[in-house]
């Protein structure tokens, strides 16, 4: 019996614009050639100056104060126009930061690596509550010792609205137009960059943007200061698929998989050691705990958010499963339907109601004796599973915790309720935990492929 080829999922439109954007990023560096090449070194050597010889286990000590104040003076010479002072002090403010994650993502990832190791001979016949705050009391112990050991742990945290701007890249706003009044235009178009990758809907810096590309070439020159190892080898890894070198294209795929993963693992770290300040103080332990510990679950839910890569000015949703479609289709051209029917169960974990990809498994399925493929062969990878389960629960956990962890007026007796005037205030969670269920986008697509299987 012939085998059918496998049907693949049809291009969104955004899709085609980040698709597009990288094509013409390749061709244009083709088209320049050696004279492009060595232009760009010369301005990626001028631009990225600003983590230069960073090393958060050796940063200058004359340097360090709080990230708010560094933060603040940049703003107040903003504010005078003093714009010198306002570029040293937001890169310094920035520096800090990254100073400040590293710093806390370190101690978490020890620790929670040395807490599997420690041994509870004495807590052995105690209740589940002792045993619980034991790890506890380790865990902070931990905690405390690393934290000695790097100096910006031992500076005032700064306040949420804070972090959020960090987050969500707003120095580099104002970098931006600090740079257009310096009369640098590379370190300018740097920092627009940088900030519209974050926020690629903010309609005076993309005016701004698109006048630059109006007015010079700068395909090449776009630098993204704060960019992840894994979106690099996720472009690479889409740009070599186009080109059909699938081998190459599954060699960064699976390398940008791996990075993201870890990403998340460190993002998720960093959530642990951010507790919010602003929590509410009560002298109650258990509603102080869960105050703390829903603080932080808002935080690691949001971090596939927050790690989203962005592409042509449109975020990639369903990053992980959009890795996994390339995976599973780029193995199958390689004839590895082996390494391709785990990827699509990946895939489908993500999006389950997808028909199309639904359609692929039937086809392994039908095949499956020709290609050699047994049952554990349409289980879902190892490490997307793991990921899958944890995603899931921390949403249900949080979807949970915002239901029922409400305010001590919810729990007031009849008679003190009899007293209490008549509210129509509607409780309303927070909801970050909900994907995004707009416009479906995205994968490769099959173009009549008629190759041998």
């Amino acid at each position: 019996m012939e085998k059918q080829n496998p049907v693949l999922l049809a291009r969104g439109d955004k899709c085609a614009t980040w698709m597009n954007a990288l094509i013409m990023v390749a061709n244009l560096q083709r088209v320049k050639g050696t004279i492009f090449s060595i232009s760009l070194c010369f301005i990626a050597t001028v631009v990225v100056a600003q983590y230069d010889n960073y090393n958060f286990r050796h940063f200058p000590q004359e340097e360090l104060m709080p990230i708010e104040s560094a933060y603040a003076q940049g703003l107040d010479n903003y504010a005078s126009e003093n714009w010198t002072d306002c570029i040293k002090f937001i890169e310094l403010s920035l520096r800090l930061h990254r100073l400040l994650k590293d710093s806390v993502t370190y101690c978490i990832q020890n620790c929670n690596a040395s807490h599997v190791q420690l041994q509870e001979p004495v807590m052995a016949s105690s209740t589940g509550d002792m045993q619980i705050f034991w790890r506890i009391l380790m865990r902070a112990s931990c905690l405390k010792k690393c934290r000695t050991h790097f100096p910006a742990l031992s500076l005032p945290y700064p306040r949420k609205e804070i972090m959020e701007d960090f987050d969500n890249r707003s120095p580099y706003r104002y970098m931006y137009f600090a740079h257009v009044q310096m009369d640098d235009p590379q370190k300018a178009l740097a920092s627009a960059h940088t900030y519209l990758q974050r926020n690629p809907e903010d309609p005076v810096m993309t005016q701004h943007m698109n006048q630059y590309k109006r007015e010079f070439d700068l395909e090449g020159y776009l630098i993204d200061h704060e960019e992840r190892p894994y979106e690099v080898s996720f472009l690479k890894a889409v740009t070599l698929f186009n080109s059909e070198d699938f081998s190459s294209s599954i060699s960064h795929m699976e390398q940008a998989l791996s990075q993201y993963l870890q990403q998340y693992s460190l993002c998720q770290a960093m959530c642990q050691g951010a507790c919010d300040a602003d929590l509410p103080q009560t002298k109650d332990l258990y509603p102080t705990l869960a105050d703390a510990y829903v603080d932080a679950l808002r935080c690691e839910v949001k971090c596939e958010e927050n790690l989203m890569p962005n592409v042509g000015g449109y975020f990639v949703e369903k990053f992980i499963a959009t890795m996994y479609h390339y995976l599973q289709f780029a193995y199958y051209k390689l004839n590895d339907a082996r390494s391709a029917a785990p990827c699509a169960s990946s895939y489908v974990l993500f999006d389950p109601e997808d028909k199309v990809m639904r359609q692929n498994m039937l086809y392994y399925q039908s095949y499956r004796e020709q290609w050699g493929l047994d049952d554990h062969s349409f289980t879902p990878r190892v490490e997307a599973l793991r990921y899958y389960n944890h995603t899931t629960l921390l949403k249900q956990m949080l979807a949970f915790a915002e239901n029922y962890l409400q305010s001590d007026e919810d729990f007031l007796g009849p008679e003190e309720a009899a007293m209490e005037e008549d509210s129509d205030v509607e409780f309303e969670g927070l909801g970050d935990y909900q994907e995004s269920i707009l416009a479906r986008w995205s994968q490769p697509k099959a173009k009549g492929d008629t190759g041998d299987s």
